[in-house]
């Protein structure tokens, strides 16, 4: 039996509401959501910031390197991140990730309080895993829901990224000055972060690994990827992370090189990440109603309004406009392309299906916040949101070609 699902079954409303036990697991993992994207988000809103206070003026154009090497990071983890899930079950992949997350945010504090770019990026690789595991949430809170309920669920927990857009600017706001050297708080407040995950994962009640799912019937990874709509799904996310991360990693950067103070930056990545997550509380009612492709296009159609807004000036709100349309077509393309693309594979397969596409997605995103500073130095804000345009327009002709060529999955 082929593995794929019609997107129109998987995601059809049904009468009654989602059972309480799978309410209360898909909350507490929409809090751990929340609150290891809240280290994510104090990540971008502080490393490249940081790095400038340690790196010669010559060396401005590589800020990002932290980040890019936990883009990197999340990259190389998430095939072992997701292959160990299979054998060893959700809890215990998502508690290592958790482990490696500590480890990482204390090596950038370190390389920070000893003046080392290498250890600072250093500690972006092990951020990384913790990231990757993460980026697995939306797949096992399809585990953690009955299946008529997929899109809602991926939703749900994709929404507790709203708490993330609270928690981490308030952090990256207020922890920079705690003490010095500037910042190093801000990096122990991440530690703190993944302590606070790690215990709250102990409560949630993942399913048992079952041999034979994870034994099962399988198809090689290239007949799995190669299929249209995994590539469209893929496709889809890839730019969605790769233009969002391009983006808002350039942010803090030109806020300040546009001559605003560097506390907008914060202010900024804040309303980018209620952009982001606070869609999802009705994302996923808006797939089953509309369907994936017109809310993917929906995705597309903000991403360009939101390179207009930049375009239009640099003052604070031109800013904060910019970033929040970004967000909200970021959580329209993502999570439409991630709905898409559990309807593509079989139970067994799962693992390496997941693992394929996240690859791809961070691969694509650790190239983009490498590259946002780098074309930030050297040509500019405006050059930079015209990347972006070229990309997601990218986007959009992938959707309109697979719509084309296959109506009835319209």
């Amino acid at each position: 039996m082929d593995g794929s699902i019609k997107v129109q079954e998987t995601t059809a409303a049904t009468s009654g509401g989602m059972p309480p036990r799978s309410m209360r697991n898909i909350a507490l993992l929409a809090m751990c959501q929340a609150l290891t994207q809240s280290s994510n988000t104090l990540m971008f809103a502080s490393s490249a910031l940081a790095v400038l206070t340690i790196v010669t003026p010559d060396m401005r154009m590589w800020a990002n390197l932290p980040v890019t090497m936990q883009h990197l990071g999340v990259m190389l983890s998430v095939f072992p991140a997701s292959l160990l899930m299979m054998r060893r079950g959700r809890k215990f992949g998502f508690r290592s990730g958790s482990i490696m997350g500590m480890v990482g945010a204390s090596c950038a504090a370190i390389g920070l309080g000893i003046g080392s770019f290498p250890v600072m990026c250093l500690g972006g690789i092990f951020l990384g895993y913790g990231i990757a595991n993460m980026q697995l949430y939306r797949f096992a809170a399809v585990e953690l829901a009955p299946g008529h309920y997929r899109a809602q669920a991926i939703s749900y927990v994709t929404a507790g990224g709203v708490l993330a857009g609270i928690i981490g600017p308030t952090l990256a706001r207020f922890t920079p000055d705690l003490w010095l050297p500037t910042f190093q708080a801000s990096f122990v407040a991440v530690v703190v972060v993944h302590i606070l995950v790690f215990i709250v994962l102990g409560f949630i009640e993942f399913p048992s690994v079952k041999t034979d799912e994870a034994a099962g019937p399988q198809r090689p990874l290239l007949e799995i990827v190669t299929q249209p709509t995994y590539m469209v799904a893929c496709a889809g996310g890839m730019i969605a992370f790769g233009v969002m991360s391009f983006v808002m990693a350039a942010s803090p950067l030109a806020i300040v090189q546009c001559g605003l103070d560097k506390t907008e930056a914060p202010v900024t990545i804040f309303v980018h990440v209620m952009g982001m997550f606070l869609p999802s509380f009705f994302t996923g009612h808006l797939i089953a109603r509309f369907g994936v492709f017109n809310m993917m296009i929906a995705g597309i159609v903000l991403l360009v309004a939101g390179v207009a807004v930049a375009l239009m000036g640099v003052t604070e709100w031109h800013f904060r406009g910019a970033l929040s349309l970004n967000g909200v077509g970021w959580n329209f393309l993502f999570v439409g392309a991630t709905t898409l693309l559990t309807t593509t594979y079989r139970q067994a397969e799962r693992g390496k299906a997941q693992a394929f596409n996240d690859f791809m997605v961070f691969g694509v995103t650790t190239v983009s916040s490498l590259m946002a500073s780098v074309v930030l130095e050297l040509e500019g804000w405006a050059t930079l949101n015209y990347v972006a345009l070229v990309l997601v327009l990218i986007a959009f002709v992938v959707i309109a070609v697979f719509r084309l060529r296959h109506p009835s999955r319209a």
